[in-house]
């Protein structure tokens, strides 16, 4: 029996594998995420650029790795051995994910009986949300492997006869999760839960000695120590090397703006956790009634079992964490609940087993979420296989197509502009320039400037033009809309349209202010709309 169902825990698994250039699944509900149009090519682009150009960084462009660089030197190394391909980038994350479920195993292996782990397995193989998020080369599935590996390791401590060097490596893990996605300080209290939680009994059974608590305390030190000196010194070259600027840009374009209503934190938390059903409508809630249930009944031998676990209290609070942190950014989106849906599903699977080694009405409880749990996994089930088995190419095809235009018809410098340029860079390896994002400073202070310096012969937007960019482009340039390329599902972002960039007669510059700028003038040549 164990054996047909790891069979087909292995099988489900294995989809995430396959079609690696495909599409993000078209006419899903996360259709509207911005990830599958930029996130990929833009933490990646420092190893797209050094290994096709010859440079990592790009004065007055979007420049994340100095504050995230963890990913983009795995890709670099990738890409030693590949070459630069959406495939290796993909697959790289697609490795992430299988360590995660590797991971997820062992955290539930000693606390939760055989068949509580491979539950949790199955909901994270055949969810089709994870199958969608899992597949590309964004932060989450990396940063996911730290926390788990971090996990791993706190749970353990009182068996390792070194336990100060494992709290060493624990607070190294936490560096790198920062420095894979900033988001990863809404997990500490997560980890910190998990460090004190498992060292109850370090060194005396008496779970009230001082020498109990000196022990826990001194562990939680060294790792905080680790990690802020490890942390430190990165901040201290990126200071040095002059990047301080590009790690604090980060910050500022990732900052919405908020409500004036004094009551916007209660709305914005309503939607975050209400985003939350993106992952599943039926696990979600699930995780949370379990969550609830285990607090209000905090006196019975499964609740006070649950919430002293510190694996079910780390997963808990990694989920209010990422709750916490999309409430006070107002911006849910739903790749941030890629690393929120492993953490309720290993809830699910242990707050299940917890009720089912009750008696009573508590077991007949565990049973209904059983029941439950493999309701979602059946209907996710059918959900993931028609994803897998039908695969569509339409974003590589239209990269692909839109390069060998540029290459067919020439016109000026084969540098292009685009707010998902680094993803077209990373299909098909054109040079280009982020219009939306870039780091200011006294050289480069906007994209005018940007344009004017680096000179691009090619400018490439989704279905409409932002008068903005437009003014900016207009301040050197005219427009030529040349042609079109169907892509993606989103009604607001389903066509790529391309532009030849016409430097004004004699070197002409027109003056940014000038409002006028942001509609067509004589001369260009633009079908889309404006807005």
């Amino acid at each position: 029996m164990f054996g047909v169902w790891i069979a087909l825990i292995a099988g489900f698994a294995l989809l995430h594998a396959l079609h690696l250039t495909a599409d993000f699944p078209n006419h899903t509900p996360w259709y509207g995420d911005w990830a599958k149009y930029t996130d990929e090519g833009w933490y990646g682009n420092a190893a797209i650029r050094a290994h096709l150009f010859g440079h990592w960084y790009l004065p007055g462009d979007f420049n994340p790795a100095p504050a995230v660089p963890v990913w983009p030197a795995l890709e670099w190394v990738v890409f030693c051995f590949t070459g630069v391909s959406v495939v290796a980038a993909r697959g790289l994350a697609i490795a992430f994910f299988f360590v995660n479920l590797a991971l997820s195993y062992m955290l539930l292996r000693d606390r939760a009986p055989r068949w509580a782990g491979l539950l949790a397995l199955t909901l994270m193989v055949t969810s089709p949300f994870l199958y969608c998020f899992s597949r590309l080369a964004i932060l989450e599935p990396m940063l996911t492997a730290f926390a788990l590996g971090a996990l791993n390791l706190t749970v353990r401590l009182p068996r390792f006869k070194r336990p100060v060097w494992i709290a060493c490596v624990i607070g190294l893990l936490f560096t790198l999760m920062m420095l894979t996605k900033t988001t990863a300080l809404f997990l500490l209290p997560a980890l910190g839960w998990a460090l004190l939680q498992p060292l109850r009994h370090v060194g005396n059974e008496d779970t009230g000695s001082s020498w109990g608590w000196s022990i826990r305390l001194r562990l939680a030190v060294i790792a905080a120590a680790t990690s802020a000196l490890t942390f430190g010194a990165w901040m201290a070259l990126v200071i040095g090397t002059g990047h301080l600027p590009d790690y604090t840009y980060l910050f500022y374009i990732n900052t919405y703006p908020k409500p004036a209503d004094h009551i916007w934190p209660f709305i914005s938390l309503w939607w975050s956790i209400h985003g939350g059903l993106w992952v599943d409508h039926m696990l979600m809630p699930l995780g949370a009634l379990l969550i609830i249930g285990a607090l209000i009944g905090w006196k019975a031998d499964w609740s006070r079992k649950l919430v002293r676990d510190p694996v079910f209290g780390a997963s808990a609070l990694a989920i209010a964490g990422y709750i916490l942190f999309m409430t006070l950014q107002n911006h849910p989106q739903p790749r941030y609940f890629a690393v929120v849906a492993f953490f309720c599903f290993l809830i699910v699977a242990q707050g299940a087993a917890a009720l089912l080694s009750a008696s009573g009405t508590l077991r007949q409880l565990g049973w209904a979420a059983v029941v439950l749990a493999a309701s979602a996994a059946v209907v996710n089930s059918a959900w993931t296989i028609s994803y897998a088995t039908h695969p569509e190419y339409t974003f590589v095809t239209a990269a692909r197509e839109l390069v060998h235009y540029m290459d067919a018809h020439p016109n000026g410098k084969r540098l292009l502009v685009s707010v998902s340029g680094d993803e077209i860079s990373l299909v098909a390896h054109v040079p280009v320039l982020c219009d939306d994002f870039g780091t200011p400073s006294e050289e480069y202070p906007d994209l005018t400037i940007k344009v004017e310096r680096y000179q691009p012969g090619w400018f490439a937007s989704w279905n409409d033009l932002d008068p903005g960019t437009l003014a900016d482009l207009h301040t050197h340039y005219l427009l030529e809309q040349v042609a079109m390329f169907h892509a993606f599902d989103d009604p607001e972002r389903n066509v790529l349209v391309l532009f030849k960039l016409h430097p004004l007669p004699g070197g002409k510059v027109r003056d940014q202010h000038d409002e006028s700028l942001a509609e067509p003038l004589p001369g260009d040549k633009i079908e889309i709309p404006i807005e």
